[in-house]
């Protein structure tokens, strides 16, 4: 906000502190989705799980995410208005987004078996229609217990709807407040809820967790936690969002106010345009829903999503959240010469950080999956399912990082409209790919259609950017991530030959080999694209080299 005394607060201490914070959320993250393979591994309770959570999970991940329309809308609006503006903004905006929301948790509940039916249709094949695509004589029993799994469980974790309202609302003004360590950590009291629902389900139960006849009562858990842990993330918002007096739960019905409505009008189309994203995720497990074996292709998509988002979900915070406003602060034509500067340095900053990362996944999948999940209820072949839908959503992640830094200049600029118009052609694309390669590579091909319309997208983003800011060095900036892909080419083949070699020494079985061999490939790994980047001597990475030598120099 104009007059907070924090403002200043530089670039890299944000960062700082969303990495962090990010990195202790990802961590808790990876822990509960360790616990719920060793729980479920694919079957029945979490392969449910996946379809039940897409609407909730659609909400929540739009409308409460960081860096979701909310988020970014308040950010937009806040980061430019007086502390004393801000209470009577926030309190209107929240009482028209409950009263909406509301409603649509009820319709959530009443609707819960025809909301799953049009998620996932291949749920309610009949007994015939399963037996037309499989031989598996149990394969009919499992897709109904799937079914009615799921909507007991959709049912459970519909009040995050209006939930997901309130924590978008108040993250969003928490950053433009200069507040950032309690947005990014946030989602670590969600991961907590659910892993101490499954310590406490597994103390209950014991080893019968393992058991098929336990899944409902697993898929219910699962569920309800989840909830519980969207709710621990708006609670403990509330504290901080009165101590720096940004409302409180006062109902307000201002909302021609000409502040709100221009929160509004960013809200609207960036909701929509972000809504069109998750869209795609529907799109894909709408066409999962028909693979054999739905459960165990889905339970596959969300155990690699994971492992991808960990270090993407982290990065994303560190790039976006202190690029953000210093976007809107550069909206005016004359600033666009620094805004151009700030909008490379963001999608440099993407490239440095994703392409090698991308490539090491690639070229050790396998062993990722092994020693992450790999264990109890998660068997080899779940591994070998996992690490090839692993490898496909690696191949997308950066222009999935870099869609979204441009995403957010057109925010900034206080235009919604062109996104959302490009990811309303992207649901007709990513329809279109999901159809012609579900059939032939069943998960891994829905993933592949995912980065193929990530990457349409980002570069219909540039296009339409080049024009509204009167060009952009295109050219100049391409010849970098170019040489960054093929490094990272070099760095994924160094990685994967060391691998090679080490499974020849060790062999490829149990948890310490594997673990040593994803060590020592990745280091060999990083350590090539370590020798070959710092020949390029980007401005990027000469300033996070700098910044370590000081901050190792004063440790």
């Amino acid at each position: 906000m104009s007059e907070s005394p924090k403002s200043s607060r530089s670039l890299a201490g944000i960062a700082g502190i969303v990495a962090i914070a990010t990195l202790l959320s990802k961590v808790f993250g990876l822990f509960r989705q360790v616990a719920i393979a060793a729980a479920f591994g694919s079957g029945p309770a979490y392969g449910a799980y996946n379809f039940a959570y897409v609407i909730p999970g659609f909400l929540l991940i739009l409308l409460g995410g960081i860096n979701g329309p909310f988020h970014s809308a308040m950010v937009s609006v806040l980061s430019k208005r007086k502390r004393e503006e801000v209470a009577q903004i926030m309190e209107t905006i929240t009482t028209l987004v409950v009263g909406i929301l509301l409603l649509v948790t009820i319709g959530l509940v009443v609707f819960a078996e025809p909301l799953m039916h049009l998620v996932a249709p291949g749920l309610f094949l009949t007994a015939e229609q399963v037996q037309a695509k499989t031989s598996d004589p149990a394969a009919f029993e499992m897709l109904q217990q799937t079914r009615d799994i799921a909507i007991l469980q959709f049912r459970i974790m519909a009040p995050m709807a209006m939930l997901a309202g309130l924590i978008g609302i108040g993250f969003g003004a928490l950053n433009a407040a200069d507040q950032y360590w309690l947005p990014s950590i946030s989602p670590l009291f969600s991961s907590v809820a659910v892993l101490a629902g499954l310590a406490g389900l597994a103390v209950y139960l014991g080893d019968k967790i393992l058991l098929p006849e336990f899944a409902v009562l697993g898929g219910a858990v699962l569920a309800a936690t989840t909830l519980a842990g969207a709710l621990l993330q708006w609670l403990v918002q509330l504290p901080a969002q009165w101590r720096s007096g940004l409302g409180g739960l006062r109902l307000r019905f201002n909302f021609r106010q000409p502040d709100v409505q221009e929160v509004i009008k960013i809200m609207g189309p960036a909701t929509f345009s972000s809504g069109m994203m998750q869209i795609n995720v529907w799109t894909d497990l709408f066409f999962a829903s028909f693979i054999p074996n739905a459960a165990a292709a889905v339970s596959a998509m969300g155990y690699a999503g994971l492992l991808v988002q960990t270090p993407l979900g982290i990065l994303s915070n560190v790039i976006l959240v202190p690029l953000l406003p210093i976007f809107s602060k550069l909206s005016d034509p004359e600033d666009w010469p620094e805004l151009k500067t700030r909008i490379r340095q963001g999608l440099m900053m993407t490239a440095i950080a994703m392409l090698p990362i991308s490539a090491l996944m690639i070229a050790l999948a396998m062993p990722i999956s092994q020693v992450v999940y790999e264990r109890y209820a998660f068997t080899t072949q779940d591994s070998y399912l996992t690490s090839s839908v692993l490898v496909a959503y690696a191949i997308g992640m950066f222009v999935y990082l870099g869609r979204d830094v441009l995403v957010r200049v057109f925010y900034a600029l206080g235009d919604g409209d062109t996104p959302f118009r490009i990811s309303m052609f992207n649901i007709f694309l990513n329809a279109l790919l999901d159809f012609f390669l579900y059939k032939p590579l069943g998960a891994p091909g829905l993933v592949l259609a995912t980065v193929g319309v990530n990457l349409v997208s980002m570069v219909a983003l540039l296009w339409f950017l080049n024009r509204k800011l009167n060009g952009l060095p295109l050219q100049q900036w391409s010849l970098p991530i170019v040489t960054l892909t093929l490094i990272s080419g070099v760095t994924g083949l160094a990685a994967w030959g060391s691998l090679q070699g080490l499974e020849q020494v060790l062999g490829k079985t149990g948890f310490w080999v594997h673990l040593t061999q994803l060590c020592v490939a990745g280091s060999v790994g990083l350590g090539v694209f370590a020798v070959l980047v710092s020949r390029m001597q980007l401005p990027e990475i000469e300033q996070f080299t700098s910044r370590i030598r000081q901050k190792l120099g004063r440790s």
